[in-house]
């Protein structure tokens, strides 16, 4: 059951106007689910937002985005930490060419970045499943595509809240940033990769990216939205590292020996 914490983001979904009955299709409904926690430092929060902008401006993604039976993707831009703080950066854009997705580019860019406290992956997607359930649009794929760089320590089980997204007909897919953690880290949290495999990656064709130093995060994203709005996801909960140019590859073949959702 979806906490009653996201009341408010539900309400401003509904007072900035109701769905169409019959939406407008689109090949995909995507909601970028974003880290803000601070955990993230300023420098890095901005090297992810500016890393979404410039893969909207990226014509590889405009033709990505054309190539598809509609030629249209819609796409909202969430930023997240507690379970009570969700925030809508960028509302549902309809990208459907070059003009469209420079636009959402600039739009994102040009909003203030706000961090806070807790990581709350769970909440993070219950409002994802919010926001595609409210919005004007009708997606052959719906996805949510979580990024961060910590595992869940507030509100609900990000398990639970996947599975049930899974149920609605929704795909998690995960960006995970793993960095080196203080030694005294307590309680000890499990690598970051392995958790977001087993706690919040799953559907169909979902995949999970790891970037090991910011830097990467760019080219990490750019590679992130070609792979999903292409719909070239492989197996469930399929493993992809980041090429070793982007930061330290990082590989754990046994992960795929492992029941996959």
């Amino acid at each position: 059951m979806r906490r009653a914490s996201l009341l408010p983001l539900l309400l401003a979904v509904l007072l900035a106007g109701p769905a169409l009955a019959d939406g407008v299709p689109v090949d995909l409904e995507l909601v970028l689910a974003v880290d803000v926690s601070h955990s993230i430092d300023e420098t890095d929060g901005k090297l992810q937002r500016e890393g979404y902008a410039q893969a909207f401006r990226d014509q590889r993604i405009v033709d990505a985005i054309r190539s598809g039976r509609n030629g249209s993707i819609a796409v909202t831009y969430l930023e997240w930490s507690a379970a009570e703080y969700q925030r809508v950066v960028v509302g549902w854009s309809l990208i459907d060419g070059k003009e469209a997705a420079d636009g959402f580019a600039a739009r994102l860019s040009a909003q203030p970045r706000v961090s806070q406290s807790w990581t709350a992956i769970g909440a993070a997607i219950d409002a994802g499943v919010i926001l595609i359930g409210a919005n004007a649009y009708e997606g052959t794929r719906k996805v949510i595509d979580v990024s961060g760089d910590g595992v869940n320590n507030h509100g609900r089980a990000p398990a639970a809240a996947r599975d049930e997204a899974i149920a609605d007909g929704v795909t998690i897919n995960g960006l995970a940033i793993m960095r080196p953690k203080p030694a005294w880290t307590w309680p000890p949290e499990p690598p970051l990769d392995e958790y977001y495999r087993e706690n919040v990656v799953g559907g169909t064709n979902s995949f999970l990216i790891v970037a090991t130093e910011a830097q990467a995060f760019p080219r990490a994203i750019l590679q992130k939205l070609l792979r999903e709005i292409a719909d070239a996801g492989g197996p469930p909960a399929e493993y992809v590292s980041v090429e070793q140019a982007w930061g330290e590859a990082v590989s754990r073949p046994q992960l795929a020996e492992r029941d996959t959702r």
